[in-house]
């Protein structure tokens, strides 16, 4: 291929094409006619000497070079998007920007929830989608541009992608405002006797690390309840007898309906790390909304 035919807008062109693998959709995606993207893949199938899509009953699919010019073709046009958003000013009052964040719930509550308010009133035009946090997926999503930025215990972050720590989590006893069992400080026999509600995130489980730690002092814990949230949690046992140790920043403005204690013996804690992909490292709005995490948090 003659390097000299090279044109952005083709290279622009052919990455919409591949990931709608549609022409009409390409077309829509980049605000063009049909005709004109027809016209452009023609061009592009004479660059390449590829027919790149094959048209089928629905739809198109990739040729064999096509899906191996995907990858290094999307990641050279972010690194090009990258420079140009470096040095474009960012106002974030008037910014129209549109960010996914994969997080767990209980950070969902601890760090989204926060923010969301703070960027209704300095950034109100930017729209946040929040997915579910996939670990194993985390790199590949961030890659194709599906999630921005995730936080995430370090231990389970992708070592590819850039991270910055957030905080130090620790865990906090809760039970509600008036519990009779939680006015004067818990020993550690006392703590294992109380009802306990433990969360199990795949469900199902009624042992944590925590009850290892319990078993090496000799005391087992009376767990009555295994729940697949942190959410459910506080409000549970706001209204029962029933206790849960809890990530303290769940809890920080519950203290109408919770009474909120040191548990007797240490437990430990966790780190939040978050992290980004290198595509989205120069974009000025994506870094705009890091430092504006990590300010919240006090990082």
């Amino acid at each position: 291929m003659d390097s000299k035919r090279l044109d952005l807008n083709l290279l622009v062109t052919l990455e919409a094409l591949l990931v709608e693998q549609n022409v009409t959709k390409a077309a829509a995606r980049l605000h063009l006619s049909q005709p004109a993207v027809s016209a452009q893949l023609s061009r592009l199938r004479d660059m390449f000497d590829d027919p790149l899509l094959i048209p089928v009953q629905r739809g198109m699919i990739p040729t064999a070079k096509a899906a191996d010019l995907l990858d290094p073709l999307r990641l050279a046009l972010d690194q090009v998007r990258a420079t140009v958003a470096t040095h474009s000013s960012f106002d974030p009052a008037k910014a129209r920007l549109i960010v996914a964040i994969a997080c767990s719930d209980y950070l969902q509550t601890a760090v989204v929830r926060p923010l969301i308010k703070q960027l209704r009133i300095g950034a109100p035009g930017m729209r946040v989608a929040l997915r579910t946090l996939d670990a194993t997926q985390l790199e590949a999503q961030m890659a194709r541009g599906e999630v921005d930025l995730a936080f995430i215990t370090p231990e389970t972050a992708p070592p590819a992608l850039r991270a910055k720590p957030l905080f130090e989590e620790r865990y906090v006893l809760i039970g509600r405002r008036d519990h009779p069992r939680l006015r004067k400080k818990l020993t550690v026999e006392q703590f294992a006797a109380l009802e306990h509600v433990i969360v199990s995130p795949r469900g199902g489980g009624f042992t944590t690390p925590v009850d290892n730690a319990l078993a090496a002092l000799g005391h087992r814990r009376n767990v009555v309840l295994s729940a697949a949230s942190f959410l459910f949690v506080p409000e549970l046992v706001a209204q029962s007898d029933f206790v849960a140790l809890v990530p303290e920043r769940l809890v920080r403005d519950r203290s109408d309906k919770l009474t909120v204690t040191n548990c007797p013996f240490p437990v430990e804690g966790f780190g939040i790390v978050m992290v980004w992909h290198e595509r989205n490292h120069g974009h000025s709005g994506q870094r705009w909304l890091r430092e504006t995490v990590s300010a919240l948090v006090g990082a």
